[in-house]
């Protein structure tokens, strides 16, 4: 050990020597090690962090996919319920007790607090079964959680506040505990607050603010509720298995109970009955919870998880071909000689490494703290909220050190086998040359290795780059510039169905007089906002076929609406004020529609309807409009139809009817850039009705840009760890090129000196680095070409062998050559040949 200490000493020493080199390789390390560490953070934050919970290893779900919001029909794979079925489930599973229910998609409420001025906030709530917080093992910071009481009919309407809410809104005022709070104009008692580190039962951007009784959803929901709709789908469920019980034995109860219950539901089809032997729910493990942003970066993760590998690998490779370049052959003679044993001499070229590793890798816990920041601020885009802790946790620490430890080895292991194969004697002899020979291969092997990685990485970022831009640049079938969507809910502001005509009218008068408003519109949800109503439909003239049930998808809009957004018209009109209650129904449909209902016929003045062939007459076509996109950017538009805002459509539940008839979407069409928009809104929104709470105003650009916050982030990062790269295979190849000048400046003096002129040593020189480049490209090109095969589901409009993708990447690897190799080139062509003889 205490030779061990001494070696470290030697090494700091010599470090400290050279501290333009102990610089280049710290950074090169922390880069390096950084890179792999943010990426390890993110995967532990997202993907593998259980809950903040007691006891995670007990959760398990029913269901193991991902729905939203509500559900109608067969799932075949239920992960929705219904509340009846909820219960019918809970009562009779006794090896999942407690299970709890809650609400796929939390809500904007609107939340004041009683007896005060202040006004009413929104804030993200959601519904959940009174043992929500004692199947989970939630603590409370003050108060108490929900009780199965709560759940009771006729229950007073209970909420548990989160302890981000009451700090933030609160100051932690204890008597908010107990306090009344008026949600969405129905009266609600605060119990109690959850632990700061409790986030809700699901990783997502804006988690909830506040948990409210699902025996509370009646009152506070009104005609829109759904707790006691036995087909309306929209909880998930998470019980504790008791110990012993068997997740195999509890789904073929579940399974079971759930095809006896779906046979009760009134309304099913023919088709639907058929299916029901083949409905069954998967029980899966939730220690993490409901998995829909884990799901959803899953694979952009293991990309991410490659490309900083192979950072690392690069930067391995540099920084062994460094120490290689400066490694000095005569010290390592001598001790040698001396009678130091070749293991204490690979011992101290060890110790050495180490030393930079764990510089390297402190270094680079402070790269990807940053690096973290950065990543999460694109993986939350517009989040105002983000439930992730951007501290390096213990595991991110420990990762950090053995990649150190790890890559301390790998990057002086090549080092010190070449020098422990060194013959001392040869060296004090001042046959050096054969010693800087024999290491001259390897390291011209790691910068070929380095080339090729970065040709790798560059061809795999330019493809994500490329299907990014190809992504955000397409015609979306509705315009972006000038676009405004401002989001409202006139439930949370306790309107009835009956209310919503006047309260319309006034806001289409109201909003076009805003100050820069070209034109406004309304609708139940706007293009690429992440919901999508959709159900079965037929239509007149069509026979639907027997294995399967024809749908579409469904938007209730207001006049001028086409025209805010910038949709064509293709043939017929739109829907204006002629179209209102008690006077023919209309439908406008899209090209997608028209073409899979209505093939070589003209579709207007022909109907369809919601449901079967009983209602296919109900609806009248009155116009075609160009596709747009609302949900999938990189799928073609779904087959879709847009009926006026109260038209109410004589099939289906009622209950669906009337949740549809809520706008939450108000569409602006903006002239220029109005600095004072946001608030000249909310002020015409509030002289109309100042309990209508407006929950966002954000431009077109700024929601269609959060579809892609997960290509941006793999876009992104694997162009800039591309960059990374393809900087340390410069350096290394600036690094060997300007080591093979120095070793062979007599040569290069006798060349001069027989006549050769320097454009021929430039020439000679840059050749040699060409060549390195050429059989890195050579190696590389092929693995490229293999591995870009994986990202075929990532990309969009760009295949995975894109020539100009594939051609822009080893361009920018033989630029990045030639610039790396003309410094030491013009070095040598710039040498006297008469002092270079004269030092040989």
């Amino acid at each position: 050990m205490d030779a061990f200490w001494q070696d470290l000493q030697l090494a700091a020493r010599s470090y400290r020597q050279q501290p333009g080199f102990t610089a280049v390789a710290v950074l090169i390390l922390a880069l390096g090690i950084g890179a792999n560490t943010a990426i390890y953070s993110l995967v532990d934050a997202v993907a593998l962090r259980p809950l903040p919970v007691a006891h995670t290893s007990d959760l398990y779900r029913l269901g193991d996919n991902l729905n939203c919001c509500v559900n109608t029909g067969l799932q075949g794979d239920f992960s929705l319920f219904s509340y009846p079925l909820y219960q019918r489930l809970r009562d009779h599973i006794p090896e999942l007790s407690p299970l709890a229910a809650f609400q796929v998609r939390p809500l904007p409420f609107s939340v004041r607090r009683a007896g005060t001025a202040a006004a009413a906030r929104p804030m993200i709530g959601e519904f959940v079964s009174g043992n929500y917080f004692d199947t989970f093992g939630v603590p409370m910071a003050a108060g108490r959680g929900l009780a199965d009481s709560d759940d009771a009919p006729g229950a007073a309407p209970v909420a548990v506040l989160s302890y981000r809410a009451w700090r933030d809104h609160h100051a932690k005022d204890p008597s908010v505990v107990g306090a009344a709070f008026t949600v969405n104009a129905t009266p609600v008692t605060v119990v109690g607050v959850t632990a700061p580190e409790f986030f809700g039962e699901t990783l997502r951007p804006d988690p909830p603010d506040l948990w409210v009784a699902l025996g509370a959803e009646p009152t506070i929901r009104g005609a829109s509720s759904l707790i006691a709709r036995p087909g309306q789908h929209w909880l998930y469920a998470i019980g504790r298995l008791t110990p012993g019980a068997s997740p195999a034995v509890v789904e073929q109860k579940a399974s079971a109970l759930l095809r006896e219950f779906l046979a009760t539901v009134p309304d099913l089809s023919p088709a639907n009955i058929a299916d029901l032997p083949k409905q069954r729910i998967v029980v899966a493990e939730a220690g993490t919870g409901v998995s829909a942003l884990r799901s959803r970066y899953a694979e952009p993760l293991r990309v991410l998880a490659i490309v900083s590998a192979l950072v690392l690998f690069i930067a391995c490779a540099n920084l062994a071909h460094l120490l290689l370049a400066r490694a000095q052959p005569f010290p390592f003679a001598m001790r040698a000689a001396l009678g130091a044993s070749r293991g204490r001499l690979i011992q101290q070229m060890m110790a050495g490494g180490l030393l930079l590793a764990v510089a390297g890798g402190t270094a680079g816990v402070l790269v990807a703290y940053a690096c973290t920041r950065t990543i999460l601020a694109t993986v939350f885009r517009g989040a105002d909220v983000v439930p992730i802790d951007v501290t390096p946790s213990t595991a991110g620490l420990m990762f950090a050190a053995a990649v150190s430890l790890v890559t301390g080895v790998i990057f002086t292991a090549l080092p010190a086998w070449i020098m422990s194969k060194t013959n001392p004697m040869d060296i004090l002899r001042g046959s050096g040359r054969s010693t800087a020979d024999r290491a001259a291969l390897p390291r011209q092997g790691l910068v070929v290795l380095q080339v090729a990685v970065s040709l790798v990485l560059l061809v795999g970022a330019g493809l994500l780059t490329e299907s990014l831009r190809r992504l955000e640049r397409q015609d979306f079938g509705f315009q972006i510039d000038g676009r405004y969507v401002v989001k409202i809910d006139p439930s949370l502001a306790g309107y009835s169905p009956e209310r919503l005509g006047e309260l319309y009218d006034k806001l289409h008068t109201a909003l076009p007089q805003v100050p820069g408003v070209v034109s406004a519109s309304m609708s139940q949800y706007s293009p690429m906002e992440g919901l999508n109503w959709s159900g079965p439909i037929s239509a007149e003239g069509r026979t639907p076929p027997a294995d399967r049930t024809e749908s579409a998808s469904f938007v209730r809009i207001g006049p001028k609406y086409f025209e805010t957004i910038g949709t064509r018209l293709v043939r017929g009109r739109t829907i204006d004020e002629r179209d209102r209650p008690g006077t023919t129904l209309v439908a406008v449909i899209n090209q997608t529609l028209a073409r899979q209902f209505f093939p070589n016929v003209d579709p207007i003045g022909r109907h369809l309807g919601r449901g079967d062939a009983s209602r296919a007459m109900d609806l009248e076509i009155v116009g075609v409009v160009e596709d747009a996109k609302y949900t999938r950017a990189d799928q073609p538009a779904w087959p879709t139809f847009f009926i006026p805002l109260l038209q109410f459509v004589p099939a289906g539940d009622v209950s669906t009817q009337m949740r549809s008839m809520f706008v939450r979407a108000i569409e602006l069409h903006v002239a220029g850039s109005p600095a004072s928009l946001d608030a000249d809104v909310r002020r015409a929104i509030a002289r109309v009705d100042p309990n209508l709470t407006v929950t966002a105003i954000l431009s077109m650009e700024e929601q269609v840009g959060r579809n892609f916050n997960q290509q941006r982030l793999v876009a992104r990062l694997t162009a800039l760890y591309g960059q990374l790269a393809l900087l340390l295979a410069a350096i290394g190849l600036y690094g060997i090129t300007a080591h093979h000048v120095s070793r062979r400046i007599g040569e290069i003096g006798v060349r001069m000196a027989l006549g050769a002129d320097r454009g021929r040593v430039l020439r000679m020189v840059l050749r040699s680095a060409l060549v390195q480049c050429g059989a890195g490209v050579a190696i590389g090109l092929p693995i490229a070409l293999f591995a870009s095969r994986g990202l075929a589901t990532q990309l969009y409009g760009v295949t995975p062998r894109d020539p100009v993708v594939i051609g822009a990447a080893v361009a920018v690897l033989l630029v990045a050559t030639i610039v790396a190799a003309l410094i030491p080139a013009r070095r040598a062509a710039a040498v006297d040949p008469i002092r270079a003889l004269r030092a040989e």
